[in-house]
């Protein structure tokens, strides 16, 4: 096998009956399957021990996020390539080759995302590979469109959902693997952005499918534990991977972009969450924490840089063109 399958749990022994078959009895990765265990309490780790003894099993003590999970998993791993699902996931026959096909296309590709399709509703798309755009806003392109006919051929994306996507080992040893600052929410994004400065590319496959329920762990789409760590992430993503002279250059946009999110917050009920993780954000960003892991500008990757902000401009474009 050329891919190891790490599926981070916690507390989706539901979802986990539903997975792990499909991971069985369609792809024949029995033995490179790898589940980082986040400290569940409703019985997940002795199911899969009773039901797949094959499987490796990471218990881990407590909940320690979505990033720190998979990065044991991936530093457990031993294949070249490391596929990424949700335990919220039914993948469809082909997922595995398909997306190992599609990385060996260019020895440039650090990722490639699935085509998720919405469990409840499976004529529509949950995402194929999400954009980041100059507003500082990260999204799913074709969610909730007819999947029959929206992105239906392979491109190339922003980053991959880590959901459902494979990656390059031996990139992830290069340019790091996830940040456990973002515990969760956007850390795939950071990835993907983090691989682009290093002059990697991150690409969508659609002959690989899973059906993908969403908001597993957290409960809903819009949560106020959500909505405030996924609006600390965005700030923290910003000063992260933008050089200063970048971020000046995209403040018209990025301003406009916050208080859009702030409205439509309000109209939720939720604003305070949000202007809570937005502070959470620029505390990170001062933090030593957060300052060790700035990707610091170098001059030889300019052109990297450049296509990135075009690559911005035209998703902002993208993003009401939806």
């Amino acid at each position: 096998m050329k891919s190891t399958v790490v599926i981070p749990n916690y507390n989706g022994i539901e979802y986990l009956k539903q997975c792990l078959p499909s991971l069985w009895e369609k792809e024949s990765v029995t033995g490179n399957i790898c589940i980082v265990d986040n400290g569940s309490t409703d019985g997940s780790q002795q199911w899969i021990k009773e039901h797949y003894p094959q499987i490796q099993l990471l218990e881990l003590a407590e909940n320690t996020g979505f990033c720190h999970a998979v990065n044991v998993g991936i530093e457990a791993s031993n294949t070249p390539y490391i596929i990424l699902l949700n335990n919220d996931t039914e993948v469809l026959p082909g997922f595995v080759k398909y997306l190992e096909e599609a990385m060996e296309v260019s020895d440039k590709i650090f990722s490639v995302a699935a085509r998720m399709l919405d469990m409840k509703k499976k004529e529509l798309l949950d995402g194929a590979g999400d954009l980041y755009c100059a507003l500082g806003w990260a999204y799913a392109r074709g969610k909730g469109r007819p999947a029959d006919k929206y992105y239906c051929k392979p491109s190339e994306i922003f980053s991959a959902c880590g959901g459902a996507a494979i990656y390059r080992k031996e990139i992830l040893e290069e340019i790091g693997y996830f940040d456990e600052n973002h515990f969760a929410y956007l850390e795939d994004c950071d990835l993907g952005y983090r691989a682009q400065i290093y002059g990697y590319r991150n690409h969508y496959e659609p002959r690989a499918m899973v059906y993908h329920a969403g908001s597993a762990s957290s409960g809903s789409r819009y949560n106020d534990f959500k909505v405030r760590l996924a609006a600390r992430n965005s700030i923290y993503l910003i000063y992260k991977n933008m050089p200063w002279i970048q971020i000046i250059l995209n403040l018209p946009l990025l301003l406009p972009g916050f208080l859009i999110k702030y409205l439509f917050f309000i109209r939720k009920g939720m604003e305070k969450s949000y202007r809570e993780g937005i502070r959470e954000g620029f505390r990170l960003c001062r933090e030593k924490k957060g300052k060790d892991h700035k990707i610091h500008f170098c001059f030889f990757r300019l052109k990297n840089y450049l296509r990135i902000q075009l690559f911005l401009w035209k998703n902002t474009l993208e993003r009401f063109r939806q």
